[in-house]
């Protein structure tokens, strides 16, 4: 007799798209010390087309695979609900398309991403997710789901919103930053978010003052202040507070959820923390560069700064200190990369004006590598947290939990086998990502992917991707349940 999860029993969860169907195979994954969100124990996990059928104390059974997790921990694959791959930005395009960012993610244990299609304004923001899809179909090798940007919201586009619900777009990011590019303004950010209460979107907040930011912006070129050590001393901590502040309000006002993206101010958690006192339902992002790098990395010399340009950008020790404490508290609840690297020559068009750098910078590779180190190790997160924050989080607010960031019968086997004990020093001489530098050039992580499985097939082995071109599928992700809060606490 099979034994079940020690977790909920599970029928999958999530819409099923664009699969093909899978080929019946039985797997046996054996010994492992099994975490989740809410479980640690050591057991087996048994797969057969492409789902997780049991979990538990399992006897011999007759299987066309085994593979022994013994001294390792066996996780849920990683969600990163916040990446950019083959986007357009300031003239250039990020250099990992759907192809190569989703081998860097399998490497680093990512078996989902959330990326964005990004309307131009005046089209219909279906137009966007139709673009998208081409970019990633028959190239991207774990699953996928998207976000789709408003840069243009009439409203005679609203009813678009409905229909993208429907096909499984189910989150719309929209921009309080970036007056006369990507900005929408407050009445249509509350449009939008009464427009989710009836559809069940999440709405999500670049949260930045993008006019007064462009003030400061104006004073320091007109200074003659070009370096990019400047992008971060006009994009203050401040400003990225107050646009919090304002995007919750008006999600109060509409009645709806908010979703902060990659939270980089500590100004900014406690905004989150009185807002979820209150009952509000706000959740925060925060990214692995925002908890280890600081700003004073733009002031490295010869342009190198350039590299660290992201906005928000890179704050000071105290304001990371905060995070790493939101993290612990529940007051961010999850970690994305916002991935989107450049080439350093990419980065060299904004050398005598740093508001033509383009913005972003690789981490999809190394976030869970990341976390483990600076979390795990540190005590600052425990392993249930960790697998919260890195997988099963995003998975629930973006409507696509039981089917990932769970290890429960009826789950899709998306399985990473940790080997905890690894030591990995990062290079850009021996990284996957496709980018001539990387930001953490020689920090030694440890713990990384030994074995990654998607679907049930094995994509990574002894650390190297040996999965097949295109295996990944578009996830229609279900409405998201962050609108009924007291539900979704965590």
């Amino acid at each position: 007799m099979l034994c079940a999860s020690r977790g909920p029993l599970v029928s999958g969860g999530g819409r099923r798209s664009s699969e093909v169907a899978p080929v019946s195979k039985r797997t046996l994954v054996v010994g492992g010390r099994i975490v989740t969100s809410s479980q640690d124990f050591v057991g087996d996990i048994l797969i057969e087309d492409s789902v997780i059928q049991a979990v538990g104390t399992l006897p011999e059974l007759e299987v066309a695979e085994r593979i022994d997790a013994t001294g390792k921990l066996v996780i849920p694959g990683g969600v990163d609900p916040h990446t950019h791959l083959d986007t357009p930005v300031a003239g250039t395009v990020v250099s990992d398309d759907f192809h190569n960012g989703t081998v860097a993610a399998a490497v680093g244990g990512t078996t989902t991403i959330i990326d964005f299609a990004v309307q131009r304004k005046g089209d219909d923001p279906r137009v966007a997710f139709e673009e998208w899809q081409e970019r990633a179909s028959g190239k991207a090798v774990v699953d996928w789901a998207f976000h789709v940007i408003l840069t243009d919201l009439p409203d005679r586009f609203l009813p678009s919103l409905d229909g993208l619900v429907a096909d499984g777009v189910t989150s719309f990011k929209l921009f309080m930053a970036y007056p006369d590019a990507l900005m929408i303004d407050d009445g249509a950010i509350f449009n939008a978010m009464r427009r989710s209460v009836e559809n069940g979107s999440l709405i999500m907040l670049h949260c930045e003052n993008g006019h007064t930011i462009d003030a400061l912006v104006r004073d320091a070129l007109d200074a003659g202040q070009t370096d990019p050590i400047y992008h971060a001393r006009t994009r203050p901590a401040i400003a990225e507070d107050e646009a919090t502040r304002r995007g919750i309000v008006l999600a109060e006002m509409a009645g709806s959820p908010v979703y902060v993206v990659h939270v980089a101010s500590g100004g900014a958690v406690q905004v989150l923390q009185e807002a979820r006192d209150r009952a509000v339902p706000a959740y925060g992002e925060t990214c692995p560069q925002y908890l280890l790098l600081t700003e004073d990395r733009l002031a490295e010399p010869d342009f190198a700064g350039s590299r660290y340009v992201i906005s928000p950008p890179l704050r000071t020790f105290e304001h990371q200190e905060r995070l790493w404490e939101g993290l612990r508290t529940g007051d961010l609840q999850t970690i994305g990369t916002d991935h989107a690297p450049f080439y350093l020559e990419q980065k060299e068009v904004g050398r005598h004006d740093f508001t033509k750098i383009p913005n972003g910078m690789p981490g999809i590779e190394w976030r869970m590598a990341h976390l483990y180190t600076s979390g795990v190790r540190t005590r600052r997160l425990g392993l249930n947290r960790f697998v919260e924050l890195t997988s099963t989080n995003a998975a629930r607010l973006f409507g696509l939990y039981p089917r990932k960031g769970e290890i429960a019968p009826g789950s899709d086997a998306d399985l990473v086998i940790f080997d905890d004990s690894q030591e990995t020093v990062l290079s850009a001489d021996t990284h996957v990502t496709n980018c001539d530098h990387n930001p953490y050039e020689g920090w030694t992580v440890h713990g990384m992917p030994e074995t990654v499985m998607l679907r049930g097939q094995i994509i990574v082995a002894g650390g190297a991707y040996v999965g097949r071109d295109a295996g990944g599928q578009f996830l229609a992700c279900d409405p998201s349940p962050a609108h009924g809060f007291s539900e979704l606490v965590f």
